[in-house]
């Protein structure tokens, strides 16, 4: 596989697309859908102009980044002085709707794929329990939605990927372990650690950050150029201290991007400009890279099955799992609905993938669930696209009071 090709590639489409971008996104085409397209175009699936493995080094690199820009870039255009005031509707999503999502969609997936180890089969909801704000782009970025609504599908989409990555790693390692840790519940404390020490992490990083960019502002040290620099330097260093330190990397970019949005007015605005260019460039490419190298590998699992549990995954077991924890808020019917409908899978399913397959290797079965996975995501990918701006227009216009 040459990977020049895979880059020169890439910088096409980033013109092609560019140049089209506003009139595409007039008819709901978002930047995923075409990314995506053109990388199933362009695989042995389509013109087989190159193939990329899925465990390059690359593709795992290039992913992990793009992740942790989208959770430092989210969490800082929060608005924590609302988040305080809303807190419930975002800690039910996490506490009370993520773990009946991971139940339901292990029940169901044991009963579709009965073949497959119970392991397997938790694996599998774990994977396709995080969501991606990214992909319902015009749901949190809309101003007429309502600031509630949109902070807490943004906190969500945030922090649950981190939550579920230590649990992914627990259940690959009793795979790969033979399940001979099954009765050993160190796993818990692991995932604790996980939680605590990334949350520690990020916070420390964000506060010494915004400190450390506040002064350099303050005192004319720094150059206007690296002031969009400097934020993202932050946001990757605190997830690798985070690993290092035996905590969640993807919690720590989380925690480090929400403290310093909201402490330093000036670093709020620099995030924003680079989310919206040089962060949407690495998000664009991941799903580039979905479509050229995940999709056409599991074209031969496909299954009526395989298919059946993609659909439910992005209705049934997403939306009734939500729906339950939101009863008892002040949110309608309607706005629960829209909370559980925007449940996108994306870039942290296509990473745990990665990690996973990489770990696991070529434990038979595991091709269910990758198929299962992929089919999901590129589901979802045009499902919830097409969607974003219709609904939001649709539910702005009947909650056009609400703050």
């Amino acid at each position: 596989m040459d990977e020049h090709v895979v880059i020169l590639m890439i910088a096409l489409i980033v013109l092609f697309y560019g140049f089209i971008s506003k009139k595409l996104a007039q008819y709901d085409i978002s930047g995923p859908m075409v990314f995506t397209v053109l990388g199933l175009i362009f695989s042995p699936f389509g013109l087989n102009i190159t193939a990329v493995e899925i465990d390059a080094e690359f593709v795992t690199v290039l992913v992990e980044i793009a992740l942790v820009l989208v959770l430092f870039s989210d969490a800082a255009l929060l608005d924590l002085k609302l988040l305080r005031r809303s807190w419930q509707i975002p800690a039910r999503l996490l506490f009370i709707g993520l773990p009946l999502t991971i139940i339901t969609g292990t029940a169901v997936a044991v009963w579709l794929f009965p073949e497959q180890p119970l392991t397997y089969m938790i694996l599998l909801a774990l994977l396709l329990t995080p969501t991606d704000a990214a992909l319902g782009k015009a749901v949190v970025s809309d101003p007429k939605v309502p600031k509630v609504i949109r902070s807490s599908i943004n906190v969500e989409s945030g922090l649950n990927d981190g939550i579920v990555f230590p649990v992914i790693l627990t259940v690959v390692a009793l795979i790969t372990s033979g399940l001979t840790k099954a009765d050993d519940y160190g796993w818990v404390w692991y995932v604790i650690e996980q939680i605590v020490f990334g949350m520690l992490v990020g916070g420390v990083v964000g506060y010494l950050g915004a400190k450390l960019l506040n002064k350099a502002i303050q005192f004319n040290w720094i150059e206007e150029s690296y002031q969009n620099l400097i934020p993202i330097a932050l946001a990757i260093l605190a997830f690798y201290l985070a690993e290092l330190l035996l905590g969640n990397g993807f919690i720590a970019a989380f925690f480090a991007g929400l403290y310093i949005g909201n402490t330093s007015q000036q670093a709020r605005e620099h995030i924003e400009e680079f989310a919206e260019s040089e962060g949407e460039l690495f998000i664009l490419i991941s799903f580039f890279l979905f479509g050229l190298a995940f999709v056409p590998l599991t074209l031969h699992d496909i299954s009526l099955n395989v298919i059946i549990y993609a659909l439910l995954s992005l209705t049934v077991l997403r939306m009734a799992p939500v729906i339950i924890a939101l009863l008892g808020t002040k949110l309608d019917l309607s706005s629960r609905i829209f909370i559980a409908w925007f449940g996108p899978r994306g870039i942290a399913s296509i990473l745990y993938v990665l990690i996973v397959a990489h770990n696991v290797g070529d434990i038979g079965g595991f091709d269910v669930v990758y198929a299962t996975v992929t089919i999901t995501i590129l589901m979802s990918i045009f499902a919830h696209g097409l969607s974003a701006q219709p609904f939001a227009n649709l539910y702005s216009k009947h909650h056009r009071n609400q703050p």
